[in-house]
């Protein structure tokens, strides 16, 4: 059998081209600085493609490469790749989160001391042969409010370093749970322009979507603090750059550093360039020899494990799922003609695992021990994003009968669904976490698979025949 080919399109650490040569189970090439034509040319011969930030892998890339299953950035951010043309052909796009976490927390946090104490003005005066202390007055960082947005790897990093400087760390991120907020020692907020009104610095660390393309607007900037500084680390679209430099002209704003902006390199006509309060720094978050090694390694391991293992790890457009629970194979299509999966969660308590599909629109039960399939469930409702969440549920029920539907809210941390009683009566009701979407309790058994349900076969089914036009999904019992 052929070995699959790798392209290394971009500089990575020699460490992770030598861990991808490893055992030569990979023909590995490396080729940097590839134009489109010339990408094209080659692309059909690769299974996987490794990228960092420079080479763009768009839809006519992907459709040339007949053989491609896996891409790979090394680093966080995947705007130059299409996700959702790798998606409607089923390459599987994978990043890097762990890698420069450290790194770009560092780099942040770095920044804001810079803004509290005018480090690099301060630093061009004395250069320029002045010795201005006054203009350069700051504040401390001791007693203040830091509001932190998005607290994943690196939001959890920043609160660390905002605890170790005396500083009260507060946060919006709706994907994270309350006791996990406890845990960090972070005060958790559900509304944002709440967490924006309280902090004194401000920093961003969430990706850049639809739905966060300018958070920091102008009229959230009304809402916060007069004087207040921002730091920007994550993704430049976040904060609206015109209604920055109002803000930093008129004073609402004292200070902001950024290490992103909307379009990078910034224009030669850049207004925010011409203000005094503003630090810049050209995207150097991920900069370090440790970063970069880090995420050489990681992508490497990534790869492999899919090509070698077909083990799933960091991937965006496709659930990441424990290797000890579940193996996911190339037999796994992830493209809209075979069962896009749009959620995944595991109900550890009960030992049941939900897997909610695109097309065809259903969400498919199985018992996580053994990888039987209990039952399917239609789901005419369901878009992309996370099936559990109670907005998501509400959409679903205003769409079509026999969808979930949102029947009880258990306080502020938790919620019941149940599937409509009038059209699928065997359906029973669920109670997830209201900020972790994870199922907490199933309030019955369901109904017992009918019969043809595929039986274990090596610890594995696939194609369940109550779906019509089935997913492949492999699934390994303990």
């Amino acid at each position: 059998m052929d070995k699959p080919k790798v392209l290394v399109a971009d500089p990575i650490s020699p460490k992770g081209v030598e861990l991808l040569q490893s055992g030569e189970r990979l023909l590995v090439e490396v080729k940097t600085g590839l134009k489109e034509n010339e990408l094209l040319a080659i692309a059909a011969e690769y299974s996987a493609i490794v990228v960092r930030s420079q080479t763009k892998i768009t839809a006519k890339v992907i459709e040339a490469a007949k053989q491609l299953k896996v891409i790979g950035r090394a680093g966080v951010g995947v705007d130059n790749v299409d996700v959702d043309a790798a998606t409607s052909r089923g390459v599987i796009v994978m990043n890097t989160p762990g890698g420069n976490t450290v790194s770009t927390a560092e780099h942040a946090f770095s920044l804001l001391v810079s803004i509290a104490r005018n480090i690099p003005q301060a630093h061009a005066s004395v250069k320029a042969g002045k010795w201005d202390r006054k203009s350069y007055e700051g504040v401390e960082l001791h007693g203040k409010t830091i509001g932190i947005f998005g607290m994943g790897r690196i939001g959890t990093e920043i609160a660390r370093r905002a605890i170790a400087f005396g500083m009260r760390p507060i946060a919006y991120d709706p994907y994270l749970s309350s006791s996990r907020a406890r845990s960090l020692q972070v005060e958790l907020f559900e509304d944002l322009e709440e967490v924006l009104a309280q902090s004194d610095f401000v920093t961003m660390h969430m990706p850049l979507t639809s739905e966060t393309k300018h958070l920091i607007n102008a009229d959230r900037i009304g809402k916060m603090k007069r004087g207040a500084r921002i730091v920007n680390c994550a993704r430049g679209g976040l904060i609206d750059e015109r209604a920055l430099f109002d803000a930093l002209s008129s004073g609402q704003i004292a200070a902001v550093a950024l290490d992103v902006y909307e379009i990078e390199p910034p224009p030669a006509e850049f207004p925010l360039r011409t203000l005094p309060n503003i630090v810049f720094t050209p995207h150097l978050g991920a900069s370090t020899a440790e970063a970069q090694e880090g995420v050489g390694i990681e992508i490497a391991e990534a790869i492999r494990s899919l090509l070698l293992e077909g083990v799933i790890r960091n991937a965006v457009n496709v659930p990441n799922i424990d290797a000890k629970t579940l193996a996911v194979t190339a037999h796994y299509d992830v493209s809209s003609k075979a069962g896009t999966c749009a959620g995944l969660a595991i109900d550890a308590r009960n030992r049941v695992l939900f897997v909610a599909c695109r097309d065809p629109h259903v969400m498919v039960i199985l018992n996580a021990d053994d990888g039987n399939i209990i039952t399917t469930l239609p789901l005419a409702g369901v878009t992309d994003g996370a099936v559990f969440n109670p907005a998501t549920m509400e959409a679903f029920s205003s769409h079509a009968e026999g969808t979930l539907t949102v029947i009880k809210e258990n306080g502020p941390t938790s919620f019941s669904v149940e599937q409509n009683l009038t059209t699928m009566p065997s359906a029973k009701t669920l109670t997830l976490d209201t900020k972790t979407n994870h199922i907490l309790s199933i309030a019955a058994v369901f109904d017992p698979p009918p019969p043809g349900t595929p039986p274990l076969s090596n610890g594995r089914i696939a194609r369940g025949p109550m779906v019509p036009g089935s997913f492949s999904i492999l699934v390994e019992g303990k």
